[in-house]
């Protein structure tokens, strides 16, 4: 039996990632074994969740999978002593119109898994009105339950007692109150976090992060808050077909946005993962029977990318007999050119026709639902895909075949179609699932 938590919060930047790993560790120092999970489609608070707990963390998304993917995933916290979903924005954010089993909500998954909901809330530039801001989380639906609150970014004793007694005052349990503290601030940029692998002093802000927490916040209470939990049988699996027997996977700081479950379903299918870095100008396996470029960073690495010739002419004669698919940043790097921050263009693979430009920023963010008009890696014509578009880049020409029609949460079309041409495929978008 595990204790099962989700981490939540009344909106975005208020602190749920940092008390999400600062549990995760203290928990995991004192001996307990620790599971996460995130609600949603971020890719990079997953890597986090490893850091703190030693342990791989997996996304859950009630709009992209269904209820016996999510059961699946879920599955693996079965030997763990305590088990956490961190989730994504405000806990009843999600789309317009529901997806495959909600609408991609957090509060979606606390109902699912019947666990509750523990409240991250910063009360900067209030006081009272936070008790009635968790209030109405409390009851704005039924099916979710409230377990408590921690309060983040406290400015003095004399506010925190007046938080605190508002929020006694309707029912709701704090347990602890954090000061303001710039040593477990987690470093930012344009697309999120930056990853945890580009963080060297990663695990010694956790540990500082766990101390700190474990200072102000009563870390028995919260545990006794949590529900116990055993999952269930799993009816289905994740369903994604591997988009070869042995995949050529880019990997390093420019390419690293691939969703954790996605590797794990293709591994478990039989499928092998060679890895190569086209930022140390490596070039795929040549055993590989296809490639595929995951997002990432590739507009802060445009120029070594344009310089790497190995990489670019060994993906190019890669791609003469083999499939090669790229996401997001991938796809950007398999177009003709990439324009940079300060304007400068960098050429590229030329494998589609694609360009871009970061100096034309404008943010594309969403579910996406695309019906395949054509086959890609591990896709038949007329599949339809589930997935999530998170990116500042400016298209500047898409001129080859459309792949897909792609609509977005509400059902419109997008113009981000994708593209094909010979053996190469991309997508702005990131896979997360196939409909059954």
């Amino acid at each position: 039996m595990a204790a099962g938590l989700v981490i939540s919060a009344p909106a975005s930047g208020v602190g749920k990632t940092t008390l999400t790993l600062a549990l995760a560790r203290a928990w995991r120092n004192s001996g307990l074994r620790v599971q996460c999970f995130k609600s949603g489609p971020d890719y990079i608070d997953p890597a986090f969740h490893a850091a703190a707990t030693g342990r791989a963390s997996v996304n859950v998304d009630s709009w992209a999978m269904d209820r016996g993917t999510i059961s699946h995933l879920v599955s693996r916290g079965i030997d763990a002593d305590v088990v956490l979903a961190e989730g994504s924005m405000g806990l009843f954010d999600g789309v317009a119109a529901r997806g495959v089993c909600g609408t991609g909500a957090t509060a979606d998954i606390a109902e699912m898994l019947d666990w509750p909901v523990l409240l991250v809330i910063d009360p900067s530039g209030q006081a009272q009105t936070a008790a009635a801001i968790a209030a109405g989380l409390r009851d704005y639906r039924a099916g979710v339950r409230l377990a408590g609150v921690v309060l983040n970014r406290v400015a003095s004793p004399r506010h925190e007692a007046l938080v605190r007694r508002a929020l006694l005052d309707v029912g709701i349990a704090v347990f602890g109150a954090l000061p303001r503290h710039a040593e477990i601030s987690l470093p930012k940029r344009h697309l999120g976090l930056v990853q945890a692998e580009e963080q060297a002093e990663i695990g010694k802000l956790i540990d500082e992060a766990a101390r700190f927490v474990a200072e102000h916040v009563d870390l028995d209470a919260v545990l006794r808050s949590a529900a116990t939990w055993s999952p269930q049988p799993a009816v289905s699996g994740v369903n994604v077909t591997p988009p070869g027997q042995r995949i050529a996977l880019a990997r390093d700081a420019a390419f690293s946005f691939v969703y954790p479950h996605m590797l794990e379903a293709w591994r478990a299918a039989g499928a092998e993962i060679s890895t190569f870095s086209p930022l140390a100008d490596e070039d795929p396996d040549p055993g590989a029977d296809v490639c595929w470029l995951p997002g990432g960073y590739p507009e802060l690495h445009a120029g070594k990318i344009a310089a790497n010739a190995r990489f670019r002419s060994g993906l190019r004669a890669f791609a003469e007999t083999r499939p090669v698919h790229g996401e997001c940043g991938g796809y950007m790097v398999l177009g003709t050119a990439l324009t940079d921050a300060d304007g400068i263009s960098h050429e590229m693979t030329g494998l589609l026709g694609l360009e871009t430009s970061f100096a034309k920023r404008r943010m594309h963010l969403g579910y996406r639902l695309a019906e395949l008009t054509a086959p890609m890696p591990g896709h038949r014509a007329g599949a339809r895909l589930r997935g999530h578009e998170f990116h500042y880049s400016t298209i500047l020409a898409q001129p080859d075949t459309p792949l897909a029609v792609v609509h977005d949460a509400t059902g419109a079309v997008i113009a981000e179609t994708g593209s094909r041409r010979g053996q190469a495929t991309g997508t702005f978008f990131h896979l997360i699932a196939e409909d059954r």
